[in-house]
């Protein structure tokens, strides 16, 4: 069935971009063409959008990108609930939006995307259990693939994803995930001062005891987004479809360690050696159920997880591996719902010779990711704490303008970071955006962006295949 949404209003008609089931000519060369920047060069499908990530990335207009969006998905709530943000977007009262959602929905949606092809960027961010699938397809079809994470979610499907980069790089499209938490001003701070030698000293190797990295992250089933409850939909608690800690949020993170231990050095799985991992069960009364998702029962598909009344999802994973000799330690944590005036959170420590980084977010910080670095290795704190003062107020403040070192005690600083930089997670989406269409300008990613997704992903399904 075809709706022509303008903007995002349920009015059925036929969409003359995609009937008649054939490509027009020019269709046919339009992925391989190269991008120059130009206004709307960017035709935008957006496959089988389940998750509100997809709707993020609309959140803001881009110029490079046409305001009329093709969305291919089965009928059902997930993409309906998609176009109700859309909707709500292009209506906020503050800087609203303007896109054209133009849909097909039916069993054959992938299908039916692929021979129309009347874009050349798929957007993908869902159901993960046929994401790899759907990658793969694309990129086989010629379409450029901007995806959220995670790109696969089982040891048995990396493979797949292994060759779908292999196949981009032989039809020339850009294959690139969604890594929001580079963003994040937090983040780069940390990055920044664990890479100034004359601070940090380096990373050391770390231990099982005392890893290099320690990071974690804790997510909330109940949460809101956009100023509206998230409702979650019930395969979302299904490992088999949305996949488990280790694969899923942990992505982020084993990102966040390649990104800032080893910044634009290129890795390979043969750089990986797991040591550990393990996972564990978020628990769900029919009632926290039934306020996430609307549902009043546990559906059939997830009746396999549930023991004495509770649905028991294994949203919970740790890990524990070297890369490049360094070790690392990632914990995903899954909670029902935040502490009244919390959201998820981050913990990350990074351990060097001079010093560590660290970012807390607790009730002590208001709940805010902040930055603290504390002296463990200096002899002259006085000479240390001027060249850390130069660092953050001199060096990074060249980029980020107006950070401030606070000293705590006499081995403690806190850097005090502008509000014009903590915009938020879902500010973020608008940021790696950018960062694509650059990307898709220059018709090339970092030549270290691929070999390090792939040393990613096969990070986080080894860590479940040992897990499990």
């Amino acid at each position: 069935m075809y709706k022509n949404l303008i903007p995002v209003l349920a009015m059925a008609t036929i969409l003359s971009a995609c009937g008649g089931g054939g490509q027009k000519p020019a269709q046919k060369e339009q992925a391989a063409a190269k991008f120059t920047g130009a206004k709307g060069e960017v035709k935008l499908m957006t496959l089988d959008p389940g998750h509100f990530h997809a709707a993020l990335v609309q959140k803001s207009m881009y110029e490079q990108i046409d305001p009329t969006v093709y969305v291919y998905a089965p009928e059902g709530e997930d993409v309906a609930q998609h176009l109700g943000r859309i909707e709500a977007f292009n209506k906020r009262a503050e800087n609203p939006t303007a896109w054209i959602e133009k849909v097909y929905t039916g069993t054959d949606y992938l299908e039916k995307m692929l021979t129309e092809k009347p874009g050349n960027v798929m957007m993908v961010a869902g159901n993960n259990a046929k994401k790899t699938e759907y990658i793969q397809k694309a990129v086989e079809a010629g379409i450029n693939v901007f995806a959220d994470k995670p790109m696969v979610i089982t040891p048995e499907a990396f493979p797949l994803l292994e060759q779908a980069f292999k196949t981009a790089a032989e039809k020339g499209v850009l294959l690139y995930d969604i890594m929001t938490e580079r963003h994040e001003i937090t983040n780069i701070v940390q990055r920044e001062l664990a890479n100034t030698p004359d601070v940090f000293g380096g990373l050391v190797d770390g231990t099982v005891d005392e890893p290099a990295v320690v990071i974690e992250s804790v997510h909330n089933f109940c949460k809101v987004v956009s100023g509206v409850a998230l409702k979650r939909p019930a395969w979302f608690f299904d490992i088999t479809q949305q996949g488990e800690g280790n694969a899923d949020v942990a992505t982020h993170l084993v990102d966040l360690i390649q990104w800032s231990a080893f910044p634009e050095i290129i890795l390979n799985k043969t750089d990986v050696q797991m040591i550990s991992a393990k996972r564990w069960t978020t628990d769900f009364s029919p009632e926290q159920f039934e306020k996430v998702t609307g549902m009043k029962e546990f559906p059939e598909f997830l009746k396999k997880d549930v023991a004495d009344g509770k649905l028991k999802v294994y949203a919970n994973g740790e890990m524990e591996y070297k890369l490049k000799g360094k070790v690392a330690k990632v914990t995903t944590l899954w909670d029902f719902e935040a502490p009244e005036g919390a959201g998820d959170s981050h913990y990350c420590l990074m351990r060097g010779k001079l010093c560590n980084v660290l970012i807390k977010q607790t009730k002590e910080e208001k709940y805010k990711p902040t930055v603290y670095i504390e002296a463990t290795g200096a002899t002259d704190l006085a000479a240390f704490e001027s060249g850390l003062k130069k660092a953050v107020e001199e060096t990074i403040s060249a980029k980020y303008a107006g950070l401030k070192l606070t000293k705590l005690a006499d081995k403690r600083w806190v850097v005090e970071i502008p509000d014009s930089f903590k915009v938020g997670h879902e500010a973020h989406f608008g940021q790696v955006t950018e960062q694509y269409l650059q990307y898709l300008k220059d018709g090339k990613l970092p030549e270290w962006e691929v070999p390090n997704m792939i040393t990613k992903y096969y990070t986080t399904t080894e860590a479940l295949k040992m897990a499990k």
